[in-house]
C-alpha cells in the first residue's frame, strides 16, 4: 500500500515549514501512523548524518527523529550546500556528487528529479504517510520552470497541500492571497488550507480577518493560528533563523558568543546551550558587538579558508587572539576547530590555490590537511580530556557526528579532548590551561557532563538539567495541535476535502 502525502508549502522561506513538518511528524507518529518526513531538495549549510553515514538536511533529521523513525537519505535526496554566488556544492543521495553553477541548473534539473521521484516513490512504500516540505516560494513565478520542490512534487504524488504564512514580518494576508494568485488552476487545487504562523497577543485582533482572506482567496479556509512559540529547542533549517535570535546578557547570566561566520553551519550545535538557564548565546557578526563574552565560539562552516579570512578582515582574528592571551575561553566546532591551529593544507585545491597554506588563528598546535573523501559519520566514545574543566568528568561517554573534509593532526605534544570509538581515536585538542579546545564533533554540547562541566568552569551557577530534544517535539506536537483544526486536518490528508 502506497502512504498517503501531505505537503507544507510557505509564502516565503522561514515561514515556519520546516517546524511545522516536525510537530506534524511527531502528532502523527503519536497517532500510530508509521511516517516520515521528505524534502525533495534542500539548500543548506545545516547538514547532518544519518545512521548509514548519509549527509542530509539537519531540519530533516530532526523532522525523522519527531517522527521516532530513523533517518534516510530517501528523505532528502538532493541537498545543496551554498558556497560563494551562484555556487553550490551537490549532495546527491547523501554523497558529494560535484557542484552545481547557476548557469547549468536546468541542465541538470532532469537528472536530479529523477532520483527525487524515485526516493520519494522508495518512502511512500514503507510508510503510511509521508508528510512534505517545500522550500521557499512555490510562486516565484520566474523560478517555476525549474521547481523540483514545490508544486511539481504535490502534483506528483497529488499531495493535500497546507500553505503557511508568517504574520510576525507583516503582511500574511496579502502573501497568501498574492501566492495563490500566482500560481496555476490545478496548483491552486492543491492547496486546501491555509496555515498563518507566529501570531503574536490576542487573536481576537484579527477580527473579520480570517473571512475576509477566504473571500480574497479563491474560498480557501485558514485551519489555525499559531502563536509564537519563544525558545523552541529545535534545530532551524537556515542561519536566516538566527537574525533576532541572540540572547540578551546580563549580570546575572553567563554571557557566550558565536562568531556568526558568513558560512555558518550547524548553529543547533548550540541550542543546549541556549535551552541552559542563566546562559545567554548571542551571534556576533561585528567586532562592535563583542562585549564581554565568558567564552567566544568558532562553529561550523561550509568554506573553512573563506570564513577565516573575513575573520582577519573584519578584525575578528585579531580579537579572538587577544582574548585568548588576556585569558579568555575560546572553542572551535568543525571549521572552528580548524581556525584555531596553525596551518591549513590544501594541497589538492579544495578551497584555495592547489598547494596553498594558510595560517590560522595559531591557538591550537595543530594542522589541518584539506583533500580525500568527506567523513560523514555519527560516533561514539569518551571524553580524555586530563585537564581542567574536563577532568572531574574525564572518560565519561560522549556522541556527536562527524561532517568535514579535512583531517588534522597535532603538531607538537598536545592532549586531545576525546577519544572516538574502540579503536579511542583521537578527536580534537585541549591547551593544556583549559582555555582553548577543539573538535570535529557537532553535537558535543548535548552531552550533559560536558557542557556542565564547561559551564562551570566559565562561571555558570545554573541547575543543571539534561538536555532532551524529544520533550521539545512533544511541546512543539502540543503546541501545534491546540491551535490547530485537528479533524479537518485528517480530512483533508484522507482525500475528503
Amino acid at each position: 500500500m502506497t502512504a498517503k502525502t501531505l505537503m507544507v508549502m510557505g509564502t516565503h522561506s522561514n515561514a515556519g515549514k520546516s517546524l511545522l513538518v516536525t510537530a506534524l511528524c511527531r502528532i502523527f507518529a503519536r497517532r500510530g501512523y508509521r511516517v516520515a518526513p521528505f524534502k525533495a531538495q534542500n539548500m543548506a549549510l545545516n547538514a547532518g548524518v544519518t545512521p548509514a553515514g548519509d549527509e542530509i538536511g539537519r531540519a530533516t533529521i530532526v523532522q525523522a527523529e519527531a517522527a521516532g523513525v530513523a533517518p534516510h537519505v530517501d528523505m532528502n535526496p538532493v541537498l545543496l550546500k551554498p558556497e560563494a554566488d551562484g555556487r553550490s556544492q551537490i549532495v546527491l543521495n547523501g554523497k558529494p556528487y560535484g557542484h552545481l553553477h547557476a548557469e547549468n541548473w536546468h541542465t541538470i534539473k532532469p537528472f536530479l528529479w529523477q532520483h527525487i521521484t524515485t526516493a520519494l516513490d522508495r518512502l511512500r512504500a514503507r510508510t503510511d504517510l509521508v508528510i512534505i516540505e517545500g522550500a521557499g516560494s512555490p510562486a516565484e513565478i520566474n523560478l517555476k520552470a525549474g521547481d523540483i520542490v514545490n508544486m511539481r512534487v504535490a502534483q506528483y504524488v497529488n499531495a493535500p497541500t497546507l500553505l503557511v504564512g508568517d504574520i510576525d514580518r507583516g503582511g500574511v494576508f496579502a502573501a497568501l492571497v498574492g501566492t495563490m494568485v500566482l500560481l496555476e488552476p490545478a496548483e491552486r487545487a492543491l492547496i486546501k488550507a491555509f496555515v498563518i504562523n507566529k501570531f503574536r497577543g490576542d487573536i481576537r485582533l484579527l477580527g473579520d480577518g480570517l473571512t475576509m482572506l477566504q473571500a480574497h482567496a479563491f474560498d480557501t479556509p485558514t485551519l489555525g493560528v499559531i502563536p509564537f512559540l519563544p525558545n523552541i529547542g529545535i534545530a532551524a533549517e537556515d542561519s536566516v533563523a538566527l537574525d533576532g535570535a541572540s540572547a540578551l546578557a546580563t549580570k546575572n547570566t553567563l554571557d557566550v558568543a558565536v562568531i556568526r561566520l558568513p558560512h555558518i553551519s550547524n548553529f543547533d550545535d548550540f541550542d543546549p546551550l541556549t535551552a541552559e538557564a542563566g546562559v545567554a548565546v548571542r551571534y556576533v557578526q561585528y567586532v562592535a558587538e563583542w562585549g564581554n563574552p565568558a567564552a567566544v565560539i568558532l562553529p561550523g562552516t561550509k568554506t573553512t579558508l573563506a570564513d577565516l579570512a573575513w575573520l582577519k578582515k573584519t578584525g575578528f582574528a585579531e580579537k579572538i587572539r587577544r582574548f585568548s592571551a588576556q585569558g579568555g575561553n575560546v572553542a572551535g566546532i568543525c571549521g572552528g576547530y580548524q581556525m584555531l591551529g596553525e596551518i591549513i593544507a590544501d594541497p589538492d585545491g579544495v578551497e584555495a590555490a592547489p598547494g596553498s597554506d594558510t595560517a590560522g588563528l595559531a591557538l591550537l598546535p595543530l594542522k589541518t590537511t584539506f583533500g580525500g573523501d568527506k567523513r560523514t559519520v555519527q560516533v561514539e566514545g569518551k571524553l580524555v580530556a586530563p585537564v581542567e574543566p574536563f577532568a572531574a568528568v574525564q572518560q565519561s561517554a560522549i556522541h556527536g557526528y562527524e561532517i568535514h573534509m579535512g583531517r588534522s593532526a597535532p603538531t607538537a605534544e598536545a592532549y586531545p579532548l576525546c577519544a572516538i570509538g574502540a579503536e579511542a581515536r583521537p578527536d580534537g585538542l585541549i591547551s593544556a590551561d583549559g582555555r582553548v579546545w577543539g573538535t570535529y564533533l557537532h553535537g558535543i554540547f548535548e552531552n550533559d557532563s560536558f557542557r556542565h562541566a564547561w559551564l562551570r568552569a566559565l562561571g555558570w551557577r545554573g541547575e543543571e538539567q539534561s538536555f532532551d530534544r524529544d520533550a521539545a517535539y512533544n511541546r512543539l506536537a502540543d503546541h501545534v495541535t491546540a491551535h490547530l483544526d485537528m479533524a479537518q486536518l485528517q480530512r483533508i490528508i484522507d482525500g475528503e476535502v
